[in-house]
């Protein structure tokens, strides 16, 4: 029995790109871009990365098997963008998606994608409706339980150590280990002005203690200098009166 090898067309291309609009609406494309930041920012440092609205290629040899998730999130590869991610060149699948769904693609994220990445075995599929046109509380995630998605019920994200809550059109993160939030870019910015401004103020409060400091010694040395004066017109009075033939000393 012979066996046949077919081996995978080198030139293949696989596009990044395919001219579709990164998000539906504003509102969709801010809670993107500010989870992509966020999760970032969260996992700097680490082998990990996180990609936006880029190409997952999850079979060989054909470009056309491919998803966009809006965020999705892969450990155990080097950091840092792509233009594409292949599971075949990684080694890894996602192990989290957050896809910014909407009453256009309700039928999509919930019955496609959602099926699609249960059987990748992406351990974590959550959906955010940030203008609550189909899921009432806006946030529904699943997680991997066998090889079937179960509804998340505690709101936390397992791979990311981090509990998810709705915060209006956008996501919120907090993590588990310390309770602090993920601050988003513009939270970052606003934090970060009131750092420098309180800076300013130590550094003005400083400024008028030196000040302060610097006019007391020149207090002090004015006392030391008037004192010394005063030293002086006595030593010359006493001599003065010396030289008159008055003891000073009798005078006190």
């Amino acid at each position: 029995m012979t066996t046949t090898i077919k081996l995978v067309n080198p030139h293949i291309e696989y596009p990044s790109a395919d001219g579709e609009p990164l998000a539906e609406t504003y509102t969709h494309l801010y809670a993107i871009l500010t989870t992509l930041e966020v999760i970032k920012q969260y996992l700097a440092g680490r082998q990990a990365t996180v990609l936006a609205n880029q190409f997952l290629y999850y079979a060989q040899g054909f470009p056309k098997l491919r998803v966009a998730p809006d965020v999705m999130v892969i450990f155990d590869v080097p950091p840092g963008g792509r233009d594409s991610y292949k599971v075949w060149e990684e080694g890894q699948v996602p192990q989290v998606v957050f896809e910014m769904t909407s009453q256009g693609t309700q039928q999509q994220d919930q019955e496609q994608k959602k099926n699609l990445y249960e059987q990748l075995g992406i351990l974590e599929y959550w959906l955010f409706d940030p203008k609550g046109e189909w899921i009432p509380e806006k946030l529904r995630g699943y997680r991997l339980e066998g090889e079937t998605y179960q509804l998340i019920k505690d709101g936390i994200c397992q791979p990311l150590a981090l509990r998810v809550i709705v915060e209006g059109e956008l996501l919120g993160f907090y993590r588990l280990d310390t309770g602090d939030k993920l601050l988003i870019p513009t939270e970052l910015s606003a934090q970060l002005q009131q750092e420098r401004q309180r800076a300013e103020q130590e550094r003005q409060r400083a400024e008028q203690e030196r000040q302060r400091a610097e006019q007391e010694r020149q207090r002090a040395e004015q006392e030391c200098q008037r004192a010394e004066q005063e030293r002086q017109r006595a030593e010359r009075l006493a001599e003065y009166l010396r030289s008159q033939g008055i003891d000073p000393d009798s005078l006190s």
